[in-house]
């Protein structure tokens, strides 16, 4: 009988802690000893599991304890191929949906697994130690087995930190000198898209170097858990687009999340991958076309002029194929996308919607989405848990709404998205669905 594989969830105080780069750097370290470590990322972020695909080399997929149920979780976490695993956490441990609900810790919690606490100590010293307790103690049902350290000063640093910590019986598992070369570089949405880095591979080299120096690798994989799955029963995947089914690949449509794609795949449909950045279309046997989201508006002029790959998805529509756009893929199936200079670029045109950056607005936060039609995506009133993050506003927004939304509290939203015949769209990116 094969082993379970072993692992932990590596998570912080709070945002920008560093919890991905030593995730990462665990991970890299991982693949040099020969384990087959699997990465996950908790909630509905694209954009760290770029590098904890690169670090592992092997694909990261989301777990999302408030949009996902058990039994999508277990069966994410069941599934997976490698010896070791690592997850890392969202923002701060305890934190999670607006209705108290969904968090790292919440994770922790439902399958028994051991949190490694990683804490950006600049600007403090033995005063880590009464941070690394409170979380500790925070919950019963939380192991918090240790903590790394990141920002680490200096070796005199580190021995404040070490002794705190050893006095208030917190294990110390490794620490991370501060260093400007280790750095993930941010944008509105976060950082910078693992595939946009030239540098990507030696920065991963660094770090793994970095926290090798200092990390008791040792009693990390003694604390390793399995995690405890219960039967929860069957999952309840998003029905594919179609049997043939399109999807926009490249840096402007990279927010994608590989459970989805695993879905469809798993149902029969075929595949395939498409760049509209090097004004690829659709291929011309597809009957479903899927544009994620990305940063389409940052490429606004290029896909405008990119006549092949505008053309392909009309040809689609044509032709009565399934078309999807979440977020960036819905700004481009509308008439147009006004960059942040209030330059327009004109788009596919086939839903009626236009886009600006030139006044930005934050739209944020998990949301239940009813759908309002028959279409590609199920029956009227099938329901959805999916995610919203963008600044676009909406200067014209015309025809029949796609979804219904409601909040994590279930507080009534505005309608959402449009759709037209089998082309469909909206901000919203959907993670799993209900029932």
């Amino acid at each position: 009988m094969t082993e379970p594989a072993r692992g932990w969830i590596l998570a912080a105080p709070c945002s920008n802690s560093g919890k991905t780069l030593v995730s990462a750097a665990l991970l890299r370290l991982l693949a040099r000893q020969g384990s087959s470590a699997t990465p996950f990322k908790v909630g509905p972020d694209y954009i760290d599991p770029g590098f904890l695909s690169a670090a592992a080399g092997t694909v990261c997929c989301n777990l999302d304890p408030w949009a996902m149920g058990p039994a999508r979780l277990g069966q994410l976490l069941g599934n997976q191929p490698g010896d070791r695993f690592l997850i890392e956490g969202v923002m701060g441990l305890f934190d999670g949906a607006v209705s108290g609900d969904g968090s790292t810790a919440d994770l922790a919690a439902q399958f028994s697994l051991p949190v490694i606490l990683v804490i950006n100590v600049r600007g403090q010293g033995a005063s880590v130690a009464a941070l690394a307790q409170g979380f500790a103690n925070h919950r019963a049902d939380i192991d918090v087995a240790g903590v790394i350290f990141t920002r680490v000063g200096s070796a005199r640093h580190e021995t404040i930190l070490r002794t705190a910590c050893a006095d208030a019986g917190i294990r110390v598992f490794g620490a991370l000198a501060n260093d400007p070369t280790l750095t993930l570089q941010e944008r509105h949405l976060g950082l910078v898209q693992a595939g946009e880095r030239a540098d990507l591979e030696a920065l991963l080299e660094r770090a793994a170097d970095c926290l090798g120096d200092n990390l008791d690798l040792a009693g990390l994989q003694e604390i390793a858990a399995a995690p405890s799955i219960r039967n929860a029963g069957p999952s309840a995947p998003l029905r594919p687009l179609g049997q043939h089914i399109a999807v926009a690949r490249d840096i402007a449509f990279g927010f994608c999340y590989p459970h989805i794609l695993e879905d469809w795949r798993s149902a029969g449909a075929r595949i395939g991958f498409f760049s509209p950045l090097a004004d690829e279309a659709p291929a011309a046997d597809a009957d479903a076309v899927y544009l994620p989201g990305g940063y389409p508006e940052l490429h606004a002029g290029r896909l405008s002029s990119n006549e092949k790959f505008l053309q392909g998805l009309r040809d689609a529509a044509g032709r009565d194929a399934v078309i999807l756009g979440e977020c960036g893929g819905y700004m481009v199936l509308g008439r147009g996308v006004e960059d942040s200079d209030g330059e327009n670029h004109a788009m596919a045109g086939l839903l009626d919607l236009e886009t600006s950056f030139t006044q930005r607005k934050l739209h944020l936060g998990y949301r239940q989405a009813t759908l309002q039609a028959d279409c590609g995506l199920g029956a009227v009133s099938s329901e959805f848990r999916a995610h919203e993050f963008h600044y676009a506003s909406v200067i014209r927004e015309q025809g029949a709404p796609l979804f219904t939304l409601r909040d994590a509290l279930g507080a009534q939203l505005d309608q959402a998205g449009l759709v037209s015949g089998r082309v469909m769209g909206s901000f919203i990116h959907l993670i799993d669905r209900v029932g």
